[in-house]
């Protein structure tokens, strides 16, 4: 008998949807595509030398208990590292043990998901927003309230609006998602005064703030604006990190700030997962911080990017039709750009494709669809040379769908 997976599946697997830019990845392994889609750091901004060199310090010291289970919360001097370098540089006053390494930011996204959403709950998101993270509460049978976004980070009155109308129908949030700081995918930086106005509303109503921070260390041109988190008295913010924008993706490393309370939890989430994040790697990321290595490189970083960002917008500004807008980001790896609204670039996508340039359709960052005129473009990744190729591609792709849908108004089909 041929085993029916169907039948025996969970109902929760049928919620599980493909990532978007996952699948994506596959299509730009096709000879000579531009890929803008992923959002994957620059091979040139993984500090191969000192790894290297923290893998050997981590052989001489350490290789034992690194090849051994680890504590569910990570490894104390990581943390210890942690805790005070957050002190430092993003005035997050939190100690060691208020600090869980955990497999990658999104597992972080997963653990709260799966300790505060239950089937039905609502939760709110601003939007566009990661798909990740999407991802991740949307496995958990959760429903999705979107706030849009404006030029300060969050709509705050369209929030209260929103609250106030579910509040009327008996719904109570459990939490609002944001990436305040170069968020993914506009690029878009929330406000200091936003970011305290948040915090104020979440006091009001009752919900938690969960605030994922990959990008702040990648800031090109601004002042610094505290996280949330550094505002936070009263234990409502879950702050969320990660190692993969400032050492390496393939480390899997991330870690997450919340109150006592709520690291229990998460803790014994955790245990139920996977029982500890890779312990090899949390000694050779304590090397890279206690070293001293980190800041040095995260300047590299910043430097690498802001030019491939540059690079970008001047080939965007060259190529793309006047009737186009997009952000200009001052710091992380992504600028979001909007086409008039005659335009999808869902069914616009299959035509970058044969131009051979990629990127990802702006429908996807949103749970509740819309926003078909627009895209993610990320900078991060590609060569300098191959940007201004695959702007200069994606341009002719636009220009020649406005000139479709110009023919198509002026000339509409008979009896319309």
């Amino acid at each position: 008998m041929v085993v029916n997976i169907d039948r025996l599946s969970s109902k929760r697997t049928t919620r599980f949807k493909a990532s978007e830019i996952r699948e994506l990845l596959k299509i730009t392994q096709i000879p000579e595509m531009i890929s803008f889609a992923g959002g994957l750091p620059n091979p040139l901004a993984f500090p191969v030398d000192i790894i290297h060199e923290c893998i050997e310090k981590t052989f001489q010291k350490n290789i034992t208990h690194a090849l051994q289970y680890g504590t569910t919360e990570g490894l104390a001097p990581l943390r210890s590292a942690l805790a005070e370098r957050m002190k430092k540089k993003k005035n997050i006053h939190c100690e060691l043990h208020d600090i869980v390494i955990t497999s990658g930011a999104q597992q972080a996204l997963s653990l709260i998901a799966l300790c505060f959403l239950d089937p039905g709950d609502t939760y709110l998101t601003t939007v566009p927003a990661y798909l990740g993270a999407i991802q991740a509460f949307h496995a958990f049978e959760a429903k999705c309230e979107s706030i849009p976004m404006d030029d300060q980070g969050i709509d705050t009155d369209s929030l209260r609006r929103n609250l106030e109308r579910l509040r009327r129908t008996g719904i109570y949030p459990k939490f609002i998602y944001t990436v305040p700081t170069f968020q993914n995918p506009s690029g878009i930086t929330m406000s200091q005064s936003h970011r305290k106005e948040l915090l104020q509303i979440a006091s009001e109503y009752d919900f938690l703030i969960v605030e994922d921070d990959p990008y702040s260390e990648l800031i090109f041109k601004g002042d610094f604006i505290p996280p949330i988190k550094s505002y936070d008295t009263k234990g409502r913010v879950i702050y969320v990190s990660t190692f993969s924008k400032i050492l390496a993706p393939g480390f899997r490393l991330g870690w997450l700030v919340a109150s006592r309370e709520i690291l229990d939890k998460i803790v014994q989430a955790k245990q139920a997962s996977d029982l500890c994040t890779n312990v090899f790697a949390q000694y050779i990321a304590s090397e890279y911080i206690n070293g001293g290595y980190l800041d040095m490189h995260v300047e590299k970083i910043k430097k690498l990017y802001k030019r491939k960002r540059d690079v970008m917008l001047e080939a965007i500004k060259k190529y793309f039709p006047p009737e186009v807008t997009w952000t200009i980001p001052e710091g992380g790896m992504f600028i979001w750009v909007t086409l008039p609204k005659s335009i999808d670039t869902r069914l616009m996508f299959p035509k970058a494709i044969a131009k051979k340039v990629a990127y990802v359709v702006g429908e996807v960052f949103f749970p509740e669809g819309g926003n078909y005129n627009s895209m993610r473009l990320n900078f991060s990744y590609p060569e300098d040379k191959i940007i201004s190729e695959g702007i200069r591609r994606l341009g002719e792709v636009i220009h020649d769908e406005l000139e479709t849908s110009y023919q198509q108004n002026a000339f509409p089909p008979e009896g319309v």
